[in-house]
């Protein structure tokens, strides 16, 4: 059956509620690498990703072919009544693959938020105590308790609440905006060490479970802190006995030039959550983390009908097996700086451009009207964006202020392809550059 997008948009309309955001009136048919054709033939170049979720490229051919064979074998049981060892392999190696030298141990979800999740309850069950510390501008899902943790209320709060109790969220470290009014590096991360007076005014660290962060905030707008931020938060929180959580559901598997953006900074985390690229499109998530901490929970306290389904890790190892076989890391850095370049030189040439941050592959141009009262130009944001999309490139505008043009590129697109979206990209914010 022939459908345009006019049709199938007229029948989504009917059948699916307005909550639902979709970015554009375009469905997709196929998609291969760093392309998506529409059901009318137009090709889109994808910089969003499946919104971080495919960084080895959409439909890879180890992957599709892992999970091909894996639907003909076992495609589902629940591993809480026949356990199978697609599982336990990719447990295995998720545990080789999070930093610590001390054992670890991997239980497996479906998406980011139920892994969020599931982390505060093991952090709250390890420690014997309730109260999450998180930040403004970071994000961690949709689910009661993540939206509670994650900083931003429109569109994703309003109307929602109440949420649940026992969360205290603190600035991070924006130092293009600095919530403390200083100057990085002169500051000394003064906004690290704001944790102790938070303690004064906020919360009992003897209460605190856990510290929750994007090491990069994703929908946050591309924040990246300091070298010395998570370093010196780790400190504080081992003083109080206060576990490290880091949500790398989309900073993870490759995405900042490292398999997961805490290396970059040195420090270990107690528990760690992945998902998105996790399982190359597939649904999977993990939390993974200490084993005295991951054991706290008893038996019958952690569990998913569908968490960890076979189909799913078969996907997941696929995707490890690319890492490895196609040195996807150094493609993740050499994409990066190829990139990170190109957005530098724009930040020379246009003044909408107020900073370009960002790790590896994963960056963001924060769009202001003037460089000097760093108003936030989320008119010529979105205008980029519509502009992109007419062009056949896909991004996106987010941030605080929705303001920051934020990249996801798939780590496996071609040097023609990705110069190509550059060049649409470029174009469209030297557009809305000259709209002064």
């Amino acid at each position: 059956m022939t459908h345009s997008n006019s049709t199938l948009s007229a029948r989504r309309d009917a059948a699916v509620p307005r909550g639902v955001f979709t970015l554009q009136d375009v469905f997709a048919l196929r998609a291969l690498g760093g392309v998506v054709l529409d059901v009318e033939g137009r090709e889109y170049i994808d910089f969003t990703g499946g919104i971080g979720a495919c960084n080895v490229g959409h439909s890879h051919p180890r992957v599709t072919q892992a999970v091909s064979r894996q639907c003909q074998e076992l495609m589902h049981t629940c591993f809480h009544i026949f356990q199978y060892e697609g599982y336990v392999a990719l447990a295995e190696r998720l545990c080789k693959l999070v930093p610590g030298d001390g054992p670890k141990k991997a239980a497996l979800f479906n998406s980011g938020a139920e892994a969020v999740e599931n982390a505060v309850k093991i952090a709250r069950c390890a420690t014997g105590r309730h109260a999450i510390i998180a930040f403004e501008d970071n994000f961690h899902g949709r689910t009661n308790m993540t939206l509670g943790l994650s900083g931003k209320v429109h569109p994703l709060k309003k109307g929602f609440g109440p949420y649940a109790p026992e969360v205290y969220r603190m600035p991070y470290a924006y130092c293009y905006r600095c919530p403390m009014g200083l100057d990085y590096p002169s500051c000394d991360v003064a906004c690290a060490d704001h944790l102790r007076d938070f303690f004064r005014t906020h919360v009992d660290p003897e209460a605190v479970a856990c510290l929750v962060a994007e090491p990069v905030t994703g929908l946050g707008g591309v924040v990246t802190p300091p070298p010395e931020y998570f370093p010196r938060l780790a400190g504080i929180c081992r003083e109080h006995g206060i576990l490290m959580l880091m949500d790398e559901i989309q900073t993870g598997m490759g995405r900042t030039g490292a398999m997961l953006a805490c290396e970059h900074w040195g420090f270990t985390p107690d528990i760690i959550t992945l998902a998105k690229s996790l399982a190359g499109g597939m649904v999977l998530s993990a939390v993974v983390g200490r084993a005295d901490v991951m054991d706290a929970v008893e038996p019958g306290g952690l569990g998913s009908t569908f968490g960890g389904n076979p189909v799913s890790c078969a996907a997941a190892l696929a995707v490890l097996e690319v890492f490895e076989a196609e040195d996807i890391l150094a493609q993740a850095e050499r994409l990066g700086r190829k990139v990170k370049k190109q957005f530098e030189s724009w930040a020379g040439e246009l003044e909408i451009i107020g900073e370009v941050r960002g790790k590896g592959a994963m960056l963001g141009l924060e769009l202001v009207e003037d460089r000097e009262s760093r108003t936030p130009a989320v008119e010529k944001a979105q205008a980029v964006v519509k502009e992109c999309l007419a062009n056949g490139v896909v991004v996106l505008a987010q941030g605080r202020y929705g303001n920051v043009i934020r990249t996801l590129i798939p780590l496996t697109m071609t040097d023609d392809v990705l110069e190509r979206g550059l060049e649409v990209l470029g174009a469209s914010l030297r557009n809305a550059d000259g709209a002064r």
